[in-house]
């Protein structure tokens, strides 16, 4: 069974024969992928690369409970395939009782594809975007700027089989581009990011002319002190807020009183009054451009993910409805301990709140205030109030009765995401972004953009 001759799916059938556990789960994760990285208006190198993984879980029943041990490797052989699955059932008889220990998933219908070659990407998913892109080279060497950034594409088929019957199947593409735009002197510096499932919806020449007009506005430098501000923040910034909220929002530790949804006694806050605008924070994998997994697919156990729970049917699920906290993530374990119904993660993130004006529009109603790009160094500082901290990238421009007057300096900021929505005064059009911080592990994200009155830039961030 050699890796060029064997398919996925016979892959995964033969590590179910070969377990001897009480329970097994395999997945095979079949990756391909290309991307095209670019300075100083030029091309610079371009790849394809193609791999597999495979993670056995076994779980073990004993008088106690039930183990679990999990094991992954990548590139496995026909020789390494019957050890990879001991090794995995060794763990399980090496481990105590499982806290999420649950029966195996059952009842789910096969999927149709599931015996079918792997989804693959291929140079050619940039054929109408390579072209483009070299046309905005051209207008940015024209314009006195210098383009820098990259565009990734990844197509990852997994097969997930159990011994209770489950065989199923997911496609998922992932794409993302990002580019910044230099002065020539490299003194000044703009950002832009884009999610895309096959770059058929991304503009090169949009990109630039957005870029080109931040440049504009940082020909006007201006220092402007730590404070409360006024702030614009864009789609991509609130993701980075919103996608750690979401990833902070585990009903066990919520309700064992350890994060902001915690209330004292043991209760959380769900049912509670988070924002007064009209906001849904919401999930759906059939979600259009940001599809992801219609069921769990988790490779380990966690706070708030479950092996056991492979192959659980998920739908659509409103975090917050209205600005009231309707859900909080739970696993069929965490569901049984807390009271609270079964609401697994999923992996796309949607804000709307009924808004229609575009951002350019936000900034036309501004008297004074600050817009930002995007935000980085996001860390966690307090989870009893999810105070964050974190800092400006790429551009912060002060805002005068409705007009862009000039490029300010970076800052530190200090904030809530809870709390920034119960403060927001405004949101914009919802649209599909990229955040910048998390890019590299959530990249299905549709937000708007957000007023806030009173955003706290808690200190003058130097050369950044």
């Amino acid at each position: 069974m050699s890796r060029a001759s064997s398919k996925p799916y016979e892959i995964v059938e033969r590590a179910l024969e070969l377990s001897t556990a009480d329970g097994c789960v395999v997945i095979a994760d079949e990756r391909s992928s290309v991307n095209l990285r670019w300075a100083g208006n030029a091309l610079t190198t371009n790849g394809v690369t193609r791999g597999r993984s495979l993670t056995v879980i076994a779980t073990v029943d004993g008088a106690e409970g039930t183990a679990s041990g999990v094991v992954s490797r990548s590139a496995v052989t026909a020789g390494e395939l019957e050890p990879l699955v001991r090794a995995a059932e060794a763990a399980a008889r090496a481990a105590g009782p499982a806290e999420d220990a649950q029966p195996l998933v059952t009842g789910v219908p096969v999927s149709a594809d599931f015996r079918d070659a792997p989804a693959e990407t291929s140079p050619g998913v940039f054929d109408a975007f390579a072209p483009a892109l070299g046309e905005a080279f051209a207008r940015a060497r024209s314009g006195g700027r210098e383009l820098y950034g990259f565009a990734h594409h990844e197509m990852t088929s997994s097969y997930l089989g159990t011994s209770t019957g489950l065989r199923l199947r997911h496609d998922q593409p992932n794409g993302t581009l990002e580019v910044n735009a230099k002065s020539p002197d490299r003194t000044k510096s703009a950002w832009a990011g884009r999610s895309t499932r096959d770059f058929t919806d991304v503009d090169p020449a949009a990109l630039d002319e957005e870029l080109a007009k931040r440049l504009g506005w940082a020909q006007r430098r201006l220092d402007l002190p730590a404070g409360r501000y006024e702030t614009l923040l864009p789609p991509s910034a609130v993701a980075d807020l919103l996608v750690y909220q979401l990833w902070s929002s585990g009903a066990r530790d919520a309700v064992e009183g350890r994060t902001v949804f915690s209330r004292p006694g043991g209760t959380t806050r769900l049912g509670e009054k988070l924002s007064g605008l009209p906001l849904t924070l919401r999930s759906d994998p059939q979600a259009p451009g940001l599809q992801s997994a219609p069921f769990v697919l988790t490779h380990s156990s966690g706070g708030d993910s479950s092996v056991f729970d492979n192959g659980l049917p998920l739908a659509p699920t409103e975090w917050i409805k209205d600005g009231r906290l309707e859900r909080l993530i739970t696993t069929r374990s965490t569901a049984a301990l807390t009271g609270l119904p079964v609401t697994p993660d999923v992996d796309n993130l949607i804000l709307d709140a009924g808004g229609t004006k575009t951002l350019d529009e936000m900034v036309a109603a501004t008297g004074r205030g600050l817009l930002l790009t995007c935000l980085w160094y996001i860390r966690e500082v307090d989870p009893a109030t999810l105070l964050l901290t974190g800092l400006t990238r790429d551009g912060v421009y002060l805002v005068e009765n409705g007009e862009v007057v000039g490029e300010v300096n970076n800052f530190r900021f200090n904030e809530s995401p809870v709390d920034l929505l119960s403060r927001a005064t405004e949101a914009g059009v919802t649209e599909k972004t990229l955040p910048r911080e998390w890019g590299d592990w959530f990249t299905r994200a549709a937000m708007p953009a957000l007023r806030v009155p009173d955003f706290n830039m808690s200190s003058v961030s130097r050369g950044v």
